[in-house]
């Protein structure tokens, strides 16, 4: 039986050693997790906004203990992810005040005595995770999953399993049945045969795009239904007429919160050329004066990557791109899997710091002079996931709107999640959406009925 290690990023100490399942662990496990969604599905709304509003309170009264196994695990900053466990409050809340209207049949006017639509649960769905948001990309699945009814069974990233057994545990503690939430301890090479199970009904994915077409290839030749969140290249669109302060201060969090590792992160600044002399010193400025350190530390700001080789991956980006001609304006450095916070200038669409996704605290820049021209740098990417655009002629930028190839548009604000508005993108940022109404009926049945008397 192999072992999976995880290690702290930070002081590269091992935390734990995990030992995986084995495939008639796996088959058992699917087996409980299916006999547990023929119950399940048949219990109220109001049994399980219970169990939801507990799972929130458990978050919140073991925030502190959540987040330093996240920060142990993948390096962010301790301050950062205590908020990142009450965000997960907050979406479980959310599904529990609001899942039952989400899901009320929807009475169609046609030629029949009575025609409606209902939304069910599916049964068994996978969601494979990634390492950068252990709990909140887990939880934006699981609350919606859950209080429509179906089962929640997790394949999380190696390096955070202790967060990936948490999540259990807060289910556990919050009242959920057993089987209803199952952490499995499986490696990727796992995931191809527990989606061909046939009772496992759907399947979704945050992650890579590579990672993102090898289970969409699976799911397709299984025929079962999939939402993929995959990569983003974001750009953050600073005309001339922003509000200076306040976007600088929105573009600095924008880039390098989590260190940078956030697929919806702003990581192609683009900036009108009358106001680059003075706005790109003064960003400069504050990223020089970013804090980092120790992630128990919660003055820091700038954590560690969550792993040496991804550290490795964007200081290839970056010199590469100083290679090509750009400029370098502050940090550039590594020091294991820790990453200077690092703004380049002089940045063109053929650098791997514009074309490339870079995950991590690395900003480049780009000047731009009119608007369609933004919009054009902005579109010229393979991703979609996101853009905001900082003005304050809004009527003007509504316009504007159309024109960009985004799952989503932030005007004077960075691009978040919030579990009110449906989240996902476009290209191959993947497809499907999590969140709001929308994200809780993606892994429902629509049926129709239709009764004549």
């Amino acid at each position: 039986m192999s072992e999976i290690r995880s290690i702290n990023p930070y002081n590269a100490e091992l935390i734990h050693s995990y030992k995986e399942h084995t495939s008639q662990e796996i088959e058992s496990i699917i087996k409980q997790a299916n006999h547990r969604f023929k119950q399940w599905r048949e219990t109220s709304f109001s049994h399980r906004t219970e169990c939801m509003m507990a799972a929130a309170a458990e978050l919140k009264a073991g925030k502190e203990g959540y987040a330093k196994t996240i920060s142990a695990e993948m390096g962010k900053p301790i301050s950062q992810a205590i908020a990142e466990i009450e965000k997960c409050a907050w979406v479980c809340e959310y599904y529990a005040s609001h899942a039952e209207e989400q899901l009320a049949e929807e009475t169609v006017s046609t030629d029949a005595h009575s025609s409606y639509v209902r939304y069910e649960p599916m049964g068994i769905v996978l969601a494979v995770m990634p390492w950068n948001y252990p709990f909140w990309q887990v939880f934006r699945f699981a609350a919606p999953a859950l209080m429509a009814g179906n089962i929640g069974l997790l394949k999380h990233a190696s390096n955070v399993f202790g967060s990936a057994l948490n999540i259990e545990k807060v289910f556990r503690k919050a009242g959920f049945p057993e089987h209803c939430f199952t952490t499995l301890k499986v490696s990727s090479d796992k995931v191809k045969a527990i989606i061909e199970n046939p009772r496992v009904r759907a399947v979704t994915l945050t992650g890579s795009g590579p990672a993102g077409a090898a289970v969409a290839e699976v799911a397709g030749a299984n025929i079962k239904k999939t939402v993929l969140e995959l990569g983003g290249n974001n750009a953050l669109i600073v005309m001339n007429d922003c509000e200076l302060e306040a976007t600088l201060d929105t573009c600095v969090n924008a880039r390098y919160q989590n260190t940078g590792q956030s697929c919806i992160a702003g990581k192609r600044l683009l900036v009108q050329e009358d106001i680059a002399r003075d706005f790109i010193p003064k960003l400069v400025e504050r990223v020089k004066n970013l804090k980092s350190g120790d992630p128990m530390d919660k003055d820091t700001y700038i954590g560690t990557l969550a792993r040496e080789d991804l550290a490795e991956e964007l200081e290839n980006q970056v010199q590469n791109s100083l290679a090509m001609g750009a400029k370098l304006e502050t940090g550039g450095k590594r020091d294991g899997a820790f990453y200077q916070p690092t703004v380049v200038s002089h940045v063109t669409p053929e650098m791997p710091m514009f074309k490339e996704e870079t995950f991590g605290p690395a900003l480049s820049i780009t000047i731009f002079k009119t608007a369609q021209e933004a919009i054009e740098l902005s579109n010229n990417s393979r991703y979609g996931l996101g853009v905001s655009v900082f003005s304050k002629n809004i009527k003007d930028v509504k316009k504007l709107i159309p024109q960009f190839d985004e799952g989503a548009v932030f005007i004077n604000e960075l691009v978040k999640s919030d579990p009110r508005l449906p989240f996902g993108g476009v290209k191959e940022s993947g497809y499907g959406r999590e969140l709001s109404k929308h994200g809780i009926r993606e892994f429902t049945n629509r049926k129709t009925v239709y009764i004549n008397k």
